[in-house]
């Protein structure tokens, strides 16, 4: 017998539905001026590069506002797809690798400087969001696969940008890797546990 999955909603999927009427109107309006959905998820990706750069170089406000301004691209690209009518799920699949290279070259950066201010501690943590963030991605995507839902959480995307961006735009780049390093691997742990509760069940019935 197949089993079915039910979806539950993250945080992120409920922003997308309470800023529809926002998201629409702004892809709406790139899709006019002939931006199309990958062109919007490159630019987003370059944005962060250079942000990374400027973190990098302990910039922290100038690169700050480079990941509060071009993180939500993730948001865009997918609106700009759905009303073009070109949503698909390889394109969803390029956004979501996309987002990881994002989120890494943007630690990334932040790891370079602590590397070069002699902050190990904070370097280490840089480490640990990392290793969080991925791991989060990767236990969703592994428990899709096997018909799981392991869509929860306390720190999905959304909230990670909503925790770094703008942290570094108030220089306070290690308060900013601590809170991801300590509640994504949390978030990570609370998908690996909801997938077990799922799978306890299914061999009880």
């Amino acid at each position: 017998m197949e089993k079915t999955v039910q979806k539950q909603k993250t945080f992120t999927d409920t922003m997308r539905v309470k800023f529809k009427g926002v998201l629409d109107p702004l892809a709406g309006f790139f899709n006019r001026i002939g931006i199309t959905p990958n062109l919007m998820t490159m630019l987003g990706l370059i944005g962060n590069v250079i942000g990374a750069w400027f973190l990098s170089q302990g910039d922290m406000r100038l690169g700050g506002i480079f990941v509060l301004i071009c993180t939500p691209f993730d948001a865009l690209d997918g609106t700009m797809a759905r009303l073009r009518g070109e949503a698909s799920d390889f394109g969803a699949f390029v956004d979501s690798v996309t987002d990881r290279y994002s989120e890494l070259f943007i630690l990334g950066g932040l790891l370079y400087y602590f590397i070069q201010n002699h902050d190990p501690l904070s370097a280490i943590a840089v480490y640990m969001a990392a290793a969080g963030s991925v791991l989060v991605s990767y236990v969703k995507a592994r428990a899709d696969s096997l018909k799981f839902n392991a869509n929860v959480g306390i720190l999905t995307r959304m909230e990670r940008y909503l925790v770094i961006a703008p942290l570094l735009v108030l220089n306070l780049p290690s308060i900013a890797v601590w809170i991801v390093a300590v509640l994504a691997n949390v978030t990570a742990l609370q998908r690996i546990w909801k997938v077990r509760q799922q799978f306890r069940q299914e061999k009880s019935t």
